[in-house]
């Protein structure tokens, strides 16, 4: 496994509960979950604005977002759904079993994408040892919402 992109990755899932806890104050502040969720996106947009500049990226050209598939715009969508979700379920939750949750979902799906190489990924067939390695995750998910 390469480092660098676990720890990273390791480090955003673990920013995931803060941000599930700042949405959350956003809301009672705001009374209102959408606008927390549009805050969020907003904030977000703002910082990716700001990298670009400082990076003095080029924007895409009109053949480059004619090349992206339709079905990849829906990305954001996705995101939507998963930070409204979050700011709803959250406190009703608590955050270990929301992100349990979530990351069961994530592992299930991933299993499917990758056993049968959809939307891109590389085939990784299901072996019996990913299947054992899931069903110990779904094993502690069910001892944590006891």
């Amino acid at each position: 496994m390469p480092w660098l992109p676990a720890v990273l990755t390791f480090v955003a899932g673990s920013g995931l509960v803060v941000q599930v806890a700042m949405n959350m104050a956003v809301t009672r502040a705001l009374g209102n979950g959408a606008l927390a969720v549009l805050v969020n996106f907003s904030v977000g947009t703002v910082a990716l604005c700001c990298l670009l500049l400082a990076t003095r990226t080029n924007l895409p050209t009109r053949e480059q977002l004619l090349a992206v598939p339709v079905w990849a715009w829906a990305g954001g969508l996705l995101g939507a759904l998963y930070v409204s979700t979050a700011n709803f379920a959250g406190p009703r939750l608590g955050a270990l079993l929301l992100l349990t949750l979530a990351v069961s979902g994530q592992m299930l799906a991933a299993i499917v994408v990758d056993h049968y190489g959809l939307l891109g990924y590389a085939v990784q067939p299901a072996s019996p040892q990913r299947l054992i390695g899931a069903a110990l995750l779904l094993g502690g998910l069910l001892l944590i919402a006891r």
